[in-house]
């Protein structure tokens, strides 16, 4: 990231005047527009930024948090990077919090749309978090393999019709900056832009979030950015699934328009947090020789929200109804 400071000795760097928008103290700071977002998120992907402005640049987002015009010009100059083959793919799934007292029943709920034929690629990354089970880690037990180019991406959708890509394979740069989660002992804004990266265009799009405030600015992004089908959940975990425990409200976007939806609690009491995550367990529960009622209620009522997202059912009733079928029938595909 470091650039030769000595340049900048007589003359302002270029990057300063973004950190001096948004550090500007109480009364003179503002957020970035959505060109200075685009502009100053450019540099950072070139390398063209000092460490110590990136440190303070990304800090200072997270104390105010991020706009939507900051995280639509962010992700924006994201996707212009990019250089990857046009696919046809049905569901991007981002997938970047891990998961830590309940198994990654979202994983199953992705695998099964997959078996019956939509294309789903998921994205995530791995180990930013310390004592988190990521999905990469389940997959590869599961025996999926995890892609490192849009090639292989390609194949496995060709082969499965699911593919997973690493956010390091995606950008790089990204990768190391979300790494950073725990020099600074915070999150970042690259944990909030990277899920709405979206990066082979899916028709449709899912992101999860873990503090509520972020619903509304994921969904106003996703819209900034002209995504027409989106569904953005307060996540177990962080992650894209539904809590059965919870009330979860879904704020979506349905053939270019904004909508919210509330779907209720299942549960009358809160379920036990598992003592460990044995993913053998969790395989079990997939090939359908062991059941659990919590993960199968989150691993159906997720892949309602995916069904009704991606267009297939007209209804949230219906697409719950689809998909307890799709998951009936998992392995007679």
């Amino acid at each position: 990231m470091t650039t030769k400071r000595n340049i900048y000795k007589n003359t302002e760097h270029p990057f300063a005047q973004f950190i001096r928008i948004i550090g500007k103290g109480k009364n003179g700071a503002r957020s970035l527009s959505y060109e200075e977002a685009y502009q100053a998120f450019r540099m950072i992907l070139n390398h063209e930024v000092e460490d110590v402005q990136l440190g303070a640049f990304l800090m200072l987002l997270r104390v105010k948090e991020e706009s939507v015009d900051e995280l639509a010009g962010f992700v924006q100059a994201t996707r212009d990077q990019l250089n990857f083959k046009a696919l046809d793919v049905d569901l991007d799934w981002s997938s970047y919090a891990g998961k830590r007292k309940h198994y990654p029943w979202f994983i199953l709920s992705a695998l099964t749309l997959a078996r019956h034929g939509y294309k789903v690629v998921m994205h995530g990354a791995a180990g930013h978090t310390i004592n988190r089970v990521y999905t990469e880690q389940v997959l590869e037990y599961l025996g999926y393999s995890i892609c490192q180019s849009d090639h292989e991406v390609e194949q496995q959708l060709q082969e499965r019709n699911f593919a997973y890509l690493p956010l390091e394979v995606i950008s790089p740069t990204l990768a190391e900056l979300i790494s950073l989660r725990n020099v600074m002992g915070l999150r970042s804004p690259i944990h909030t832009l990277a899920r709405l990266i979206n990066p082979f265009h899916a028709k449709a799009t899912l992101q999860a979030i873990f503090h509520p405030a972020y619903r509304s600015s994921h969904q106003q992004s996703a819209y900034r950015l002209g995504y027409q089908n989106s569904a953005v959940i307060k996540g177990e975990g962080g992650e894209f699934e539904r809590n059965p425990d919870a009330r979860t409200l879904i704020c979506g976007i349905k053939q270019g328009e904004l909508y919210e939806y509330e779907l209720p609690k299942l549960t009358d009491n809160r379920s036990p947090i598992e003592e460990e995550l044995d993913l053998a367990v969790f395989k079990e529960v997939w090939e359908a020789q062991r059941s659990h009622e919590y993960g199968e209620i989150a691993v159906t009522e997720t892949m309602g929200i995916a069904l009704y997202t991606m267009g297939v059912c007209n209804s949230y009733a219906s697409a719950m109804q689809k998909a307890q079928e799709l998951w009936d029938k998992r392995l007679a595909v």
